[in-house]
């Protein structure tokens, strides 16, 4: 064989390995206590008229299923090397006036994208305090999507609207791509993690104010690894 296709192929056959070798962390976070009552959002006349009928937005403190799954949590290794940026953009879009999703994930240098699918005028306004640079641009009614990033990490990196003050969405801008946000359920998965043993932190967002959630330990094999945590608010 050629000698530069034999050293195409054991490349190849290198990083098929590895992938094999990476593994799925997967858990649960739970809410332990009973969370305070959600909100109504006080929508002014033009908000309300994007809203489905019969319906009344609240607050998302604090979003569990009927087993205590607590959704927007989000769940990241710590102390691992920094890996390069997806060119895909992280996308949150302003929807009947809020956010969606309300809390996401993504890499530093990664982009943020902002749209804006309401008939009515937003105002997008990250602010980091530890990221980099805090901005404030108006966004006409389904007008041109905004694009933001930073060179730093921060968990988390908050985004809100100044025109409807009700409007916040959140950011975990971390350095690797190992990271995942709860479902509805409090499931989560982080995929493709080389084997070792790991810290992993989950922060939630009303809970752990200060940016600093639950760290555990968690062993991952080439079949993954498995840790669940609780957010417990009756301390």
């Amino acid at each position: 064989m050629n000698p530069k296709k034999i050293i195409v192929f054991l490349a190849a056959l290198t990083a098929s390995a590895q992938l094999v070798q990476a593994g799925n962390i997967t858990g649960k976070v739970t809410l332990k206590g009973t969370a305070p009552g959600e909100l109504n959002l006080p929508l002014d006349p033009l908000c309300k008229k994007t809203v489905k009928p019969n319906t009344t937005p609240t607050t998302r403190f604090y979003v569990t299923d009927d087993q205590g799954g607590l959704a927007d949590v989000f769940v990241y290794l710590k102390n691992v090397d920094a890996s390069t940026a997806p060119a895909d953009p992280v996308v949150l879009d302003q929807k009947s006036c809020e956010y969606s999703p309300y809390v996401v994930g993504a890499q530093v240098g990664q982009t943020v994208k902002v749209l804006n699918s309401d008939p009515v005028l937003h105002n997008v306004h990250p602010t980091p305090k530890k990221a980099g640079k805090e901005y404030n641009k108006a966004q006409l009614p389904n007008g041109p999507a905004l694009e933001f990033s930073w060179d730093k990490p921060e968990v988390f990196l908050r985004f809100k609207c100044d025109v409807h003050p009700w409007m916040f969405a959140y950011v975990g801008y971390v350095e690797h791509g190992h990271f995942a946000v709860t479902k509805e359920d409090g499931s989560f998965t982080i995929k493709d993690v080389p084997p070792g043993t790991y810290e992993i932190e989950a922060v939630h967002r009303k809970t752990h104010t200060k940016g600093e959630g639950i760290v555990a330990k968690v062993e991952v094999t080439d079949a993954g690894g498995q840790v669940d945590f609780v957010v417990d608010i009756t301390k």
